[in-house]
């Protein structure tokens, strides 16, 4: 157990290190705020481009916005921002392939699968910690201008989008096992989340793509419960077990 929390500890230290760590802060504290912000300015963007917008015809009049505006933009604003994670941890396994820092770390008693559990670990709880922080202000700063009361199902949604970036994280961790380079494990994840979002164009099989958990509106307008995601909850949770189970015999016939 002391080798693998000592590694744990080693992986947070590296994020922080590396400045990896106060990139994701940063980034997740700008679309927080962004998303109250968006909506705040958007009367008064209007207002200035009136006169112009006149010039072509149209009349612009009185934009009233509220929290639902907010939680609108951040549920757009959250893809890039998840993007970007997978940008910066890409290189999850592959720097530890090149530079051959990993062979040294099982040299001294930890586990091939106690690697792969606690860079899980680290990627799971930077994303939580990072989603809930942007959550968090996006919220603060609606509850001071509107009023949170008239979105629905709002945790539902957070939670539901939440466990999207979740499967996301498992694919990074299958993929990094995988491959020996940063753009491919990039390219993998990416491709795979568009392969389900294409099988989701299928109206059978659509309740069963986890690319449908990043679709809130409806749930958030309450035209839809949280029972039309239950099953691409139950896929998206049964897959990424797949991928972190999956990526241990990986790492065990590794070749280091």
């Amino acid at each position: 157990m002391k080798p693998l929390l000592a590694f744990v500890k080693k992986e947070y230290l590296e994020a922080a290190r590396t400045g990896k760590l106060l990139i994701l802060i940063l980034l997740f504290v700008l679309f927080g705020i962004m998303n109250p912000a968006a909506a705040k300015l958007t009367p008064w963007m209007m207002e200035m481009l009136s006169d112009t917008i006149a010039e072509s015809g149209l009349i612009v009049t009185n934009i009233q916005v509220d929290a639902m505006a907010s939680w609108t933009q951040f549920f757009k604003n959250i893809p890039m921002a998840l993007i970007a994670f997978v940008l910066i941890f890409s290189d999850l396994f592959t720097k530890e392939y090149k530079s051959g820092t990993l062979l040294l770390v099982l040299t001294k008693g930890l586990s091939r699968y106690e690697v792969v559990f606690a860079k899980t670990l680290l990627l799971l709880s930077l994303w939580t910690f990072c989603y809930g922080v942007c959550f968090a202000i996006t919220y603060g700063y609606n509850a001071y201008f509107w009023d949170n009361g008239i979105v629905n199902n709002l945790f539902s949604s957070a939670a539901i989008w939440w466990l999207f970036g979740i499967w996301v994280v498992c694919l990074i961790v299958l993929f990094s096992s995988l491959l020996q380079n940063n753009t491919g494990v990039s390219l993998c994840t990416g491709g795979t989340v568009l392969l389900a979002y294409l099988l989701s164009l299928i109206p059978k099989v659509k309740v069963y793509s986890p690319t449908i958990l990043m679709d809130t509106n409806s749930l958030l307008i309450g035209a839809e419960s949280v029972d039309a995601y239950i099953k691409a909850v139950i896929i998206a949770a049964i897959s990424g077990v797949i991928c972190i189970a999956g990526s241990v015999p990986v790492m065990n016939k590794k070749q280091l």
